[in-house]
């Protein structure tokens, strides 16, 4: 899909074109929808609330659905509001107020969808230091005890935008946990991103252990973007996974800070809870695999984009070759970050390796 950017956006508007465009419509975002919307946004101010504005369309629609006792249709519907609603506050973070809101909104409208979905999902907590992590399980039918896969958010992703990928691994006969880590979604809020993940991680796998609905000892870990670095960095300490999936996640992020886009940096700022830049670049670079990569054992499949704009292609070869477990490193010539514009080329291959993992 080619970048849809005109002269009257302004360059914050034109990078999150820029950068994201594949990743929304790979993600549920209908490709008119993107086109009409951002197409109508001049400045950045404008984003949340013309995407907002989309999503109530999907909203409505789904809300009219359960009323006529449409259940299927209202679930799919509101899925994509709450998508939209995502994308509305995904790193718009220059008005605290109207992106939680719409945060809130994309929560409200999953949550709605959830029982309706086939497979169905639960809204669950997970207890976590005095406080909780908010999460999505699905289970697939007709499995009593299925393996489960953890999936780990990065910087701007929520549980709230997973639908298309829990559903790769659910039509595999694999659950799916999708969770709000330190500085992600429903957590971003009161609890700042933390380098040291596994701490998060290893709460979710004692909570995934009290259920009798999954097989514990069965435990896939998936990060997208920054969750492709805190899901390795997890698996190096977390010894219950048993295969982990990384997605252009960064090796070490303080050396990847000024190639960052303008609103990356920004949103990770917000999340990490640091009044200025350079403090959130001292966070950033918390966020490390040295002298931790090669604690990795488990199974590690890695995917990178050699056109990612965002995180070096680099990181992830460096990844592949320090762990010490089997690697599978596939690298996309002409993906981009997430290789979103390229999901044929590794989506359906990883949820097969991670079924074949887990099997």
């Amino acid at each position: 899909m080619h970048d849809t950017i005109s002269p009257q956006h302004d360059a914050l508007v034109a990078s999150a074109i820029h950068h994201w465009a594949p990743r929304f419509v790979a993600n549920g975002v209908p490709l008119t929808d993107f086109q009409e919307v951002t197409a109508g946004i001049s400045r950045w101010a404008e984003w949340c609330g013309a995407w907002s504005a989309r999503a109530a369309v999907h909203e409505a629609i789904g809300r009219q659905a359960l009323a006529d006792g449409f259940n299927l249709s209202a679930g799919q519907h509101l899925t994509t509001a709450g998508v939209c609603y995502h994308f509305a506050k995904f790193v718009f973070v220059l008005d605290g107020d109207e992106m939680r809101a719409a945060h809130m909104k994309a929560v409200d409208c999953r949550k709605l969808a959830l029982p309706h979905l086939r497979p169905a999902g639960e809204y669950v907590r997970i207890p976590f230091a005095g406080r909780s992590f908010a999460g999505v399980l699905r289970r697939p039918a007709g499995i009593e005890r299925p393996p489960v896969v953890v999936m780990c958010m990065g910087l701007d992703s929520a549980k709230e935008e997973m639908d298309s990928y829990e559903s790769l691994f659910l039509a595999r006969g694999l659950a799916t946990l999708s969770f709000d880590g330190p500085g992600q979604g429903e957590s971003e809020y009161d609890i700042p991103i933390r380098g040291d993940y596994e701490v998060a991680v290893e709460a979710v796998v004692d909570w995934v252990e009290q259920r009798a609905d999954v097989d514990a000892a069965k435990i896939g870990l998936w990060g997208v973007s920054l969750g492709g670095y805190y899901a390795p960095r997890a698996a190096a300490f977390e010894k219950r996974v048993k295969a982990c999936i990384a997605l252009s996640g960064p090796y070490n992020m303080g050396a990847a800070w000024d190639g960052l886009p303008e609103l990356t940096r920004e949103t990770f700022r917000t999340r990490a809870h640091c009044r200025t830049q350079d403090d959130a670049r001292k966070v950033a670079a918390t966020l490390s695999l040295e002298g931790v990569a090669a604690k990795i054992t488990c199974p590690l499949y890695i995917v990178t984009g050699k056109l990612d704009r965002v995180v070096p292609w680099q990181d992830a070869e460096r990844l592949a070759r320090e762990a010490s477990g089997p690697v599978e490193l596939v690298v996309i010539a002409d993906g981009n970050h997430v290789a979103n514009n390229r999901a044929y080329k590794y989506r359906a291959q990883s949820a097969d390796w991670m079924a074949d993992q887990l099997s």
